[in-house]
């Protein structure tokens, strides 16, 4: 389940490169990160962290200090990714593979953070795929457990998952989760949630998205006087990655514009104590209107209850 790296220095010198990422790139974003409030003694789950966005967001959160709990489903990139937050020296990492298409191994997953940690101040529910598959196709594929696969796996894996690591996470207060959305939404129809009707895999990812959003806005209310906060972003528009890319987009920003907005999100004390926000990149804006509706809110959380068994 899990692996770690002890290992604490790396040799950044010339064009070295460590898991895609340049030796002076590694530095970069060493040295960006002292803009960032220490996160020294602050432990951080980033789902979907061995890739793209998450790798991003992981490696600066690890500049700030924090221990990062990498998550992905290919061990040979998540052991990469530790090493290049061990050669930080900062706080450190430990990689867990779990694949979000299974909600069992999503327990598996929180099971084993549970048991070797006994704080989380940050939770980034960032794993998801796109609208298109890495061959591009977008048909309808299920998950293992039966769920329309683009809403299992970018919201009910999420959904679960938070909620068994919420009491740590009020435990460990003041605390934040961050919900990685998009722009992309469209009203979740509630007669026909999986999509076996007229499916389209564009309007399955939106759908996700916007399930999140709803479930943040949720979870703003929930969680008043806890000091644990919810907000949810739109990171950066077709960002050059492989998600992107296998829609067949051509990319307008960098995974480096992401991040920071992610990170911005995730640690600025401008955002203390504020919950139930929405941002586009570090704007913040309203959502598709659904995401305030009460009722809808309701029937999603209704739902997601009765499909994860939380």
């Amino acid at each position: 389940m899990k692996t770690r790296l002890t290992r604490r220095s790396v040799l950044l010198s010339g064009a070295a490169m460590l898991g895609g990422l340049s030796a002076q790139r590694l530095l970069a974003a060493e040295t960006n990160a002292t803009a960032l409030p220490s996160l020294a003694g602050k432990t951080v789950l980033v789902t979907g962290s061995t890739d793209g966005l998450g790798r991003a967001v992981a490696l600066k959160l690890a500049g700030a200090g924090a221990h990062v709990i990498v998550h992905g489903r290919n061990r040979e990139r998540g052991a990469a990714v530790v090493k290049e937050i061990d050669a930080l020296n900062k706080g450190g990492a430990m990689f867990y593979a779990a694949d979000f298409a299974s909600l069992a191994a999503v327990r598996e997953f929180a099971a084993a953070i549970l048991k070797d940690h006994r704080q989380l101040h940050l939770l980034i529910n960032n794993a998801g795929i796109g609208s298109a598959d890495a061959d591009g196709g977008k048909d309808r594929e299920v998950s293992a457990d039966g769920f329309e696969r683009r809403f299992a796996v970018n919201y009910l894996s999420g959904f679960l998952l938070t909620r068994l690591l919420l009491p740590t996470l009020i435990a460990s207060a003041p605390a934040r989760i961050v919900n990685i959305a998009s722009l992309a939404q469209r009203p979740i129809e509630f007669d026909d949630v999986m999509l076996e009707r007229d499916y389209d895999g564009g309007r399955a990812y939106s759908q996700s998205k916007l399930a999140q959003i709803l479930f943040t806005q949720d979870l703003a209310e929930e969680l008043k006087g806890t000091r644990v906060t919810a907000n949810s972003l739109h990171p950066a528009t077709y960002m050059d990655t492989a998600m992107v890319r296998d829609a067949g987009v051509t990319p307008r920003s960098t995974v480096e514009q992401g991040a920071d907005a992610v990170v911005y999100v995730a640690t600025s004390s401008d955002l203390d104590g504020k919950s139930g926000l929405f941002f586009n990149g570090k704007a913040e804006m309203r959502a598709n209107a659904q995401a305030y509706d009460v009722q809808a809110r309701a029937r999603l959380r209704e739902l997601s209850t009765k499909l994860t068994g939380v």
